[in-house]
């Protein structure tokens, strides 16, 4: 059968990775100048951060579903990215996902551009982390929205600023880290003029880390360190990830003139713009139909069937 073209999203640009003199050595080695690490990193996610592909909005959500499964574990649950996402698409509407599906719900609206919105941040802040309002809580979220209101708008190290707004959370509220960290990535995306942030400190903080922040004192010593060394593998990381969603995009984009469905080009634009897809009715296709272009995509390379199911299957680049 002749292909035809298809109405689908240009080819994503597979990004140069970080080179091997800007990556930390692995965890456990002695670190010297973080600092400079963190910078050189940030440079190199810089351009990928800024760029309007659709691909970034997968990419965000990859990283949000990484947060949060470390903050997951940091507060002693047991969900990782698996469960996580089964959670999160498998769930009906108006389901409630759970403790660590709100973590993750939470860092899924950090990668977007409401994130940005430092008008919004208290509601943003208290619907996304289910905050409990009282009296203490709106005057501790009035300092660090002030606080971080101040640092979007000032000068110096984004790294710094995102570090002392982090350290200022977790002083005020040591067993809440997410509210701490969560700024912290809005505030480094708000200096670095990104359009929407990146979630990158959660994923590479331990506990050990945290405590650090609650009690050293506002972006300095050892706090600061770790923030940096933070950044450093996290922006690494990040810049890893996007370069392997690129390739599968472009092998998926290759391939899509070879489907049939009804809804190929919608399911093609989906899988590129979010971190999983379900085989469900569609716009012009039953759910049966929608089932075959997966299997289809999976036997020619292009996706990958997330779960390892036979059933309840979820699909992704």
């Amino acid at each position: 059968m002749v292909s035809r073209a298809r109405i689908t999203p240009p080819a994503p640009f597979v990004p140069s990775p970080v080179p091997a003199w800007a990556r930390l050595p692995v965890s456990g080695q002695p670190v010297d100048n973080a600092a400079v690490f963190a910078g050189a990193a940030l440079a190199c996610l810089h351009p990928l951060a800024r760029d309007d592909h659709p691909l970034g909005r997968l990419w965000r959500q990859r990283l949000a579903l990484r947060a949060a499964a470390a903050l997951a574990g940091l507060s002693g649950r047991t969900e990782d990215e698996a469960t996580l996402r089964d959670h999160w698409y498998l769930r009906r509407a108006g389901d409630d996902p759970g403790p660590a599906g709100r973590l993750l719900k939470a860092w899924r609206v950090l990668g977007t551009g409401a994130a940005m919105r430092t008008d919004r941040w208290q509601e943003t802040l208290t619907t996304s982390l289910d905050l409990r309002r009282d009296e203490a809580l709106d005057e501790l979220l009035e300092e660090l929205l002030a606080l971080a209101v101040r640092r979007t708008k000032g000068k110096g190290s984004p790294v710094a600023a995102a570090a002392e707004v982090a350290a200022a959370g977790l002083r005020h509220r040591p067993s809440n880290p997410p509210l701490a960290l969560w700024l912290a990535d809005a505030v480094l995306a708000h200096r670095l003029q990104w359009p929407a942030p990146v979630p990158l400190l959660a994923s590479q903080l331990r506990r050990a880390d945290l405590r650090l922040g609650a009690t050293d004192g506002a972006g300095e010593g050892a706090w600061m360190e770790a923030v940096n060394v933070a950044y450093a593998r996290g922006a690494a990381m990040a810049v890893d990830l996007y370069a392997d969603l690129a390739r599968r995009a472009q092998r998926l984009l290759a391939v899509a003139p070879k489907l049939r469905g009804k809804d190929a080009d919608w399911i093609v634009a989906a899988l590129i713009a979010e971190d999983a897809q379900a085989a469900r009715a569609a716009r012009a296709a039953s759910e049966r139909s929608s089932r075959r272009v997966f299997e289809r995509l999976v036997a020619l390379g292009a996706v990958r069937e997330l779960t390892g199911r036979s059933t309840f299957r979820l699909y992704g680049l």
